[in-house]
């Protein structure tokens, strides 16, 4: 049983939401983990095995107010709703405590006029960006270390559309593959668990189930997330972003299609004829298909496919994965992306502990090394 209180001690505020009991999950298998500290408010004083029957005989803990599991841990989580963990992040500050937050508040950086736009609330303590650093290790991992050397820090972990469709972008502008300035369409698909614990009508089955829609066309407050990152990539104006999210009628997951018009030097010559063939569409996307794979070679959690492979929500189930395969169009202009990943673990807790092996110098796989499920 990991009840019992030795050296890295974790507090997890939201332990009972579902990016929460995954924290829970997660970090019940973690080497470095001797203690783990749930907080709740809905449900304090009760057991997290009583909620969460599946921790029975692996986690056992009455849930705190989450005030005390600050003053408990050496390193807090928190799953809570946009707007209300600054509070819990300053108290982490003033007692020295690294603080990583799987909410918005810390994803702007002092950015606070693009925060405020799309969330409709101002910084409560804007002061605490500057030890805040986003966590979106394969973009930011440098700058995690060289802060986290300098004191406690907080760790805007990013959303879980952004990471899909980060990742599926990052080489294309990185390399020169994109054209420069074109607008870049993003379609995904997310499972119901990202829209949280909480019942509301769309997420009710006989709402969801056997259907597919889009929702908040054109207007979804991940896209401003999704700029940012687009314009750290180039270190430039970001390229357009047109990005639709769907709800789709599975529990976990979610699948990224990105469609990138391609720089003049990587389109296939098309005077002679029409339509290029099939030959050397299919050469051309094996090309970029390996340079994506060298792009991420050393990512431990970054898998681009083999020729042939197409990225599948089933494929990275219950795991950090986040899988890439590589297309071309037929007229050879368009790259076209698929990725990915599981929603609850790189969308949102397999990150978030990511960021906190790479904070503390841990084996950035650790706790995280289960493969995908088989079914």
């Amino acid at each position: 049983m990991l009840n019992i209180a030795d050296t890295m001690i974790v507090g997890i505020i939201g332990a009972t939401g579902y990016a929460g009991a995954e924290l829970v999950r997660l970090l019940a298998g973690h080497p470095e983990i001797t203690k783990i500290v749930p907080a709740s408010v809905s449900f304090q004083g009760e057991r997290i095995e009583e909620v969460y029957p599946n921790f029975q005989g692996v986690v056992s803990a009455v849930l705190l107010k989450p005030e005390a599991a600050v003053d408990k841990a050496d390193v807090v989580f928190a799953a809570l709703p946009t707007g209300v963990g600054e509070a819990f992040a300053k108290a982490c500050m003033e007692q020295g405590k690294n603080f990583i937050d799987l909410s918005a508040d810390f994803r702007f950086d002092d950015d606070e006029a693009t925060f405020t736009a799309w969330y409709g609330k101002p910084y409560i303590y804007p002061e605490l960006r500057q030890r805040s650093v986003y966590g979106l290790p394969e973009l930011n991992r440098a700058r995690i270390r060289e802060l986290a050397v300098r004191g406690p820090l907080i760790i805007g972990s990013p959303g879980c559309y952004p990471t899909g469709a980060s990742l599926g972008i990052y080489p294309a502008l990185s390399l020169g593959i994109a054209a420069s300035g074109a607008a870049i369409i993003i379609d995904a698909a997310s499972g119901v668990t990202g829209g949280g614990r909480e019942p509301s009508r769309s997420f009710h089955y006989p709402e969801c189930a056997d259907s597919l829609a889009p929702y908040k066309v054109g207007a979804h407050r991940h896209t401003p997330e999704i700029s940012r990152n687009l314009t750290f990539m180039t270190c430039a104006s970001s390229s357009p972003v047109i990005f639709t999210p769907h709800l789709a009628p599975m529990n976990r997951g979610i699948l990224s299609t990105i469609y990138i018009p391609l720089a003049e030097v990587c389109r296939l010559e098309q005077r002679a004829q029409p339509r290029p063939p099939a030959k050397a569409v299919t050469e051309r996307a094996e090309e970029i298909r390996e340079r994506y794979a060298a792009f991420y070679e050393h990512e431990p959690f970054v898998r681009v496919l083999p020729k042939g492979g197409i990225a599948s929500t089933g494929r990275v189930r219950l795991s950090n994965f986040c899988d890439i395969s590589v297309h071309l169009d037929q007229t050879g202009t368009m790259l076209i992306i698929a990725t990915a990943m599981d929603n609850m673990v790189k969308g949102a807790a397999g990150q978030a502990i990511q960021n906190m092996n790479i904070i503390y110098g841990f084996d950035e796989r650790a706790g995280l090394t289960a493969p995908p499920a088989s079914f």
